[in-house]
């Protein structure tokens, strides 16, 4: 019978490593430690916290997840396809960000304002055709102010024209996983083919903030100045409530009043994501309500560490016959406050496993299940590369596997 190692607590503040019975996962057969790695601390049971429903928000749409694990901690229609507005724009700026850092793109550059973008409709940054506007400034417009103007000079600058670069966006929404969403502008203009969901927008802003948190303290911007016209941030949030530091607003006739919203709180930061609301007080008493009950009533759990020994497993005709087995990064999961006696994790590898190794090859799983219900499949790696074993090795290990 394949085995699994499995880590579960037996009292609130210690790991075991014990081996289950098990199929294998994702087709990764599963293989006992030889070593059990030292005992983990877990967090302490919050006493009786009742668990109350998600509070009710007027919204069509709407979804709240944790930043560090991607879970949902509540929803309502946020697989539905819906109009983005406004909140379209936060791929162009995924899309600009990937421009400088990449170095195709720098701040203090000067991009010329063509009619096109100097005649956009909706929101404006008050660019003038002709002139030259640095990217800086129209980054602040294009987030801060949320100006189509300085939207589509950007895209035009990037893409050479702004067709050119919805194709980058949508090709960047595939990677990024957001199978509900289409581009058919930089802006978010109303179309039959331009749409996203509140799931796929919650993933695009955690993209934002993981991928470039050097640029994402721009959304904390309440206000900025360009040709004498001061510009504020819609976002009323960053007014009412210090800890939220983005991230955008939306609003068109038919896609309602949208807001995106993020706050850090104790070192566990939430995203919030409403859609269609029918006024911004809806928009933004939705989103509090949102940030509030996460807040309240879950809690991020490290449940390993980045380089942190999982198991230690057989390896056949290499250099070493037992190698540590690690996560690349924090494995970091969601429940409600004091259930975290509740999680167990289970970790798989492949077998036989043979030399040589990769240490940048994935060679088994980690799944995560909170109450039984699976949270989170984790890649695993080894904690360093493994080179083939000399001609002897090889031999014996060769005989061992007939066996």
């Amino acid at each position: 019978m394949l085995k699994s190692a499995r880590l579960s607590w037996i009292s609130p503040s210690v790991w075991v490593l014990s081996t289950l019975a098990a199929a294998p996962l994702s087709g990764i057969a599963a293989q006992a430690p030889a070593q059990a790695p030292a005992p983990t601390a877990a967090p302490a049971p919050a006493g009786n916290l009742v668990m109350p429903a998600a509070p009710s928000i007027a919204a069509r749409n709407w979804v709240l997840v944790d930043f560090s694990s991607g879970q949902t901690l509540a929803e309502s229609g946020a697989d539905a396809r819906i109009e983005p507005a406004s909140l379209t724009k936060l791929m162009t700026a995924y899309v600009v960000f990937q421009a400088l850092r990449d170095g195709r793109l720098k701040m203090t550059e000067q991009v010329l304002i063509s009619e096109l973008a100097w005649r956009a409709e909706g929101s404006r940054t008050f660019v003038q055709v002709g002139t030259r506007v640095p990217v800086d400034v129209l980054i602040k417009g294009m987030i801060v102010q949320s100006g189509n103007d300085a939207t589509i000079a950007l895209a035009e600058r990037i893409g050479g024209s702004e067709p050119a670069f919805v194709q980058m966006m949508n090709t960047w929404a595939q990677r990024l996983g957001m199978t509900g969403t289409h581009f058919e502008d930089s802006s978010g203009l109303p179309s039959p083919t331009h749409y996203s969901t509140a799931h796929d927008l919650a993933t695009l802003s955690r993209a934002i903030i993981r991928d470039f948190p050097e640029y994402y303290g721009t959304y904390s911007q309440r206000e900025f100045t360009w040709n004498n016209i001061r510009q504020e941030n819609r976002n009323g949030l960053l007014e009412r409530d210090p800890t939220v530091d983005g991230i955008k607003t939306g609003h068109t006739d038919s896609a309602g009043y949208c807001l995106i919203s993020s706050a850090k709180r104790s070192g566990m930061r939430l995203v919030s994501v409403v859609l269609g609301s029918a006024s911004v007080k809806d928009r933004e008493s939705g989103s509090a309500a949102l940030l509030a009950y996460g807040f309240n009533f879950f809690e991020t759990i490290t449940v390993k560490q980045r380089g942190q020994t999982v198991l230690r497993t057989r390896v056949y005709k290499g250099a070493e016959q037992y190698i540590a087995v690690v996560p690349s990064a924090d494995v970091q999961i969601t429940a409600p406050r004091g259930q975290g006696a509740s999680i167990t994790t289970r970790a798989t590898v492949q077998h036989p496993l043979l030399a040589p190794l990769a240490a940048n090859a994935a060679i088994g799983e980690l799944q995560v299940d909170v109450g039984g219900k699976t949270v989170a499949k984790v890649p695993l790696y080894p904690a360093s590369a493994v080179a083939e074993g000399g001609l002897w090795r090889r031999l014996v290990d060769t005989v061992s596997l007939w066996f």
